[in-house]
């Protein structure tokens, strides 16, 4: 390979990477605030079970929706707010969560993305799953929350919930 492809290979690398830093060094706009503010005070009210503020944040169309095993009863998708209301319900009796942490967490405009890692015990079998990855994708609409697409490794929790 020519040296002047390398060159100018890495100098597109270090150009990408300077525009990613100054994106994500700048403040976020107006709209993306207010997102990123719904989408945490949501999560952070599912996660204290004060379904009243849940609910208040929740919009009356909004869709849940995770995928996995189908025998776990948790699995969606879930539309609108008396099904995902019903379905936090199973979700929390057959799920306890044991470890939390978001690592990042971004906003741009309606949509919000969330990345971290946990760990829970499903009642079913009663073994615990193991520390895994999640990532979180949310969209908010005149400050309610109308999706939470939920990605988990569903591998791990189904034989978790299986036994195996």
């Amino acid at each position: 390979m020519k040296r002047s492809f390398f060159i100018s290979m890495i100098t597109g690398t270090f150009i990408a990477t300077l525009l990613t830093m100054s994106v994500t060094a700048s403040e976020m706009d107006a709209e993306s605030q207010a997102s990123f503010d719904t989408v945490m005070a949501f999560m952070g009210a599912m996660g204290k079970g004060d379904m009243a503020t849940v609910n208040a944040l929740m919009a009356d169309d909004m869709v849940w929706q995770n995928e996995g095993d189908k025998a776990m009863p948790w699995i969606g998708p879930w539309n609108g707010k008396d099904e995902i209301t019903k379905f936090l319900g199973i979700f929390g009796e057959n799920f306890k969560t044991t470890a939390w942490e978001t690592e990042d967490a971004i906003a741009l405009g309606d949509t919000v993305a969330i990345f971290g890692s946990m760990n829970g015990i499903t009642t079913h079998s009663g073994k615990e799953i193991g520390n895994f990855t999640f990532a979180l994708r949310a969209k908010v609409k005149d400050g309610k929350v109308v999706l939470w697409n939920w990605f988990e490794d569903s591998f791990a929790v189904s034989n978790a919930y299986n036994a195996k």
